[in-house]
C-alpha cells in the first residue's frame, strides 16, 4: 500500500513530535508498505523517510524542482518523482497514494491536508485521511471543523470526512482491517 505521509519539514520541533515520524516510519518500513511524501529534507519529513528506509520500507519522494535545486532532495528516497512546483506535487501525491496520514505540521501540511479534503468531498477520490492529534496538536482544527458544520458550511451528511485519531496505533489496526 502507498501511505502518503503529511508532515513538518522543520527541525526545531520538540521531540515527542520526532519520535512520531520514526514510529510512523518504523511501521509504514515494517509492514512492507510504500511511504509517499515530499521527498525533502527537514524534521518529521526525514525522520519518517529515513525510519520507513531503515525499516526496509520504499520511499518515494514526489518533490518540486526548486526544492532539488535547494539542496533538499532526501537521500532516504529509492525513487525521486521531479515535478515542476507544488502544486503538481500535491496533485502526484494525492493520484499515487491508497492513503494519507498528517502528522504536526504547518501551513504546507494544512495545505496538504485541505486538498485531500477538498478534492474528496467532490468526489474525486474514497481514500481515507488520517489526521494524528498528537498531543491535542489538531485540536483547533476539529474546534473549526465543529463550527463549520454548527454554522451549516459543512453538510451533516458530507460524503466525505478526515478521520481524527489521537496514536498511531488507531491508524494501523484501521489500515490493516
Amino acid at each position: 500500500m502507498k501511505i502518503a505521509v503529511y508532515c513538518s519539514a522543520k527541525n526545531q520541533i520538540a521531540q515527542t513530535y520526532l519520535c512520531l515520524g520514526d514510529e510512523l516510519g518504523r511501521w509504514i518500513g515494517e509492514h512492507g508498505h510504500t511511504l509517499l511524501y515530499g521527498g525533502a529534507t527537514g524534521g518529521l519529513m526525514t525522520r519518517v523517510s529515513q525510519a520507513v528506509h531503515q525499516a526496509g520500507g520504499q520511499v518515494i519522494g514526489i518533490i518540486p524542482t526548486s526544492i532539488i535545486r535547494a539542496g533538499r532532495l532526501d537521500s532516504a528516497c529509492d525513487q525521486i518523482i521531479e515535478v515542476e512546483n507544488m502544486a503538481m506535487r500535491k496533485m502526484a501525491i494525492r493520484q499515487e497514494a491508497d492513503v494519507f496520514i498528517a502528522l504536526p505540521g504547518s501551513y504546507g501540511t494544512m495545505d496538504e491536508m485541505m486538498d485531500v479534503i477538498a478534492s474528496g468531498t467532490v468526489g474525486e477520490h474514497h481514500k481515507p485521511l488520517f489526521v494524528v492529534n498528537h498531543d491535542q496538536f489538531y485540536h483547533h482544527l476539529q474546534q473549526l471543523i465543529e463550527h463549520m458544520l454548527a454554522e451549516h458550511f459543512i453538510g451533516e451528511q458530507q460524503s466525505y470526512q478526515p478521520v481524527f485519531v489521537n496514536q498511531l496505533s488507531d491508524i494501523y489496526s484501521l489500515i490493516n482491517t
